[in-house]
């Protein structure tokens, strides 16, 4: 039976990932718990102890603003950990899947971001997750690298789930709106991971693509784009639909208005089109994702 590692487990997207790639093998599940992404000896010792078919990571240090604190920190789990990762996947002929970010960009295209654009973060955390993308992809293990962009969920630390906790606090709530981006919600990035995987051919499995012809950078992000504010106005008012529910005014204002450790960049909205066109997959437009995330709060399963 084809063994798989996923890294991340108690995430957003590693969360997601542990119902979806059960039906594709035996899988073993990490979080921070089991394992330190931060203690290089911890990880090399985890991913040696086992000889695993398929690799998943879906940690990182996300934590954007702190990342211009802690450098070091960010660099070990963003940049070094895939690169141990990556030796390991090597070693074992295992392929590896990793998460990137739409935050290797500048922001100055005026149209969707293809894979063979040239990244220029602005800050520490795109680039510690540019560090560890160019290691996987120097150290020749088959690979696929998913480019993803503005992640939500009904767990964890998100935009999604802040603005929901506002509105029960604010009357108003300012948010930027000269960023656009597409919000993208965890349990689609793990469904698209997962149909891809089920096309291709690892460890045990005899059927499928061969990585060797279809691995490497993918952006895997929602249909669509929207600013901030926007996003936060139609949280607002989908969460206002039932009865009682606060629902504050969204102010828009300019990034200049609300200063952060970290720049971010004013446009990251990421293409599918080479997605669509190897595999077939294609993310749902971000408006239909997060109806879809709040139907999945109201039946009581987030």
């Amino acid at each position: 039976m084809t063994r798989i590692l996923l890294i991340g487990a108690g995430g957003q997207v590693g969360f997601e990932l542990r119902r979806t790639l059960s039906p594709l093998g035996l899988l073993t599940a990490l979080d921070r718990r089991d394992v330190d992404l931060a203690n290089a000896d911890a990880l090399r010792a985890c991913v040696r102890a086992e000889r695993y078919d398929l690799i998943v990571n879906a940690a990182a240090f996300t934590a954007v603003d702190r990342a211009e604190q802690e450098p070091e920190v960010a660099r070990a789990i963003n940049a070094e950990a895939p690169a141990i990762l990556a030796e390991a996947a090597v070693r074992a002929q295992a392929v590896l899947v990793h998460f990137s970010t739409d935050y290797v960009f500048d922001g100055r295209a005026r149209r969707p971001y293809v894979e063979e654009d040239v990244p220029n973060p602005l800050g520490v955390y795109g680039r510690t997750k540019l560090e560890g993308d160019r290691a996987i992809e120097a150290s020749g293990a088959d690979h696929l690298i998913f480019r993803t962009s503005w992640v939500y969920g009904n767990r964890g630390r998100n935009f999604l789930l802040t603005i929901l906790r506002l509105a029960r606090e604010r009357p108003e709530l300012k948010v930027v709106d000269d960023q656009l981006g597409a919000p993208t919600w965890s349990r689609m990035i793990a469904e698209a991971t997962a149909a891809v995987l089920a096309q291709c051919r690892f460890g045990a499995r005899r059927i499928g693509r061969d990585m060797a012809e279809v691995g490497g950078l993918y952006n895997l992000a929602a249909g669509g784009q929207t600013s901030w504010a926007d996003f936060a106005a139609s949280i607002v008012e989908r969460a206002g639909a039932s009865p009682g529910a606060p629902r504050p005014r969204v102010s828009p204002i300019p990034t200049s208005e609300y200063p952060l450790p970290a720049a971010r960049p004013a446009y990251s909205v990421l293409s599918q089109e080479k997605l669509d066109r190897v595999f077939g997959v294609r993310l749902p437009e971000w408006a239909q994702s997060l109806e879809d995330c709040f139907t999945e709060r109201a039946s009581g399963l987030a």
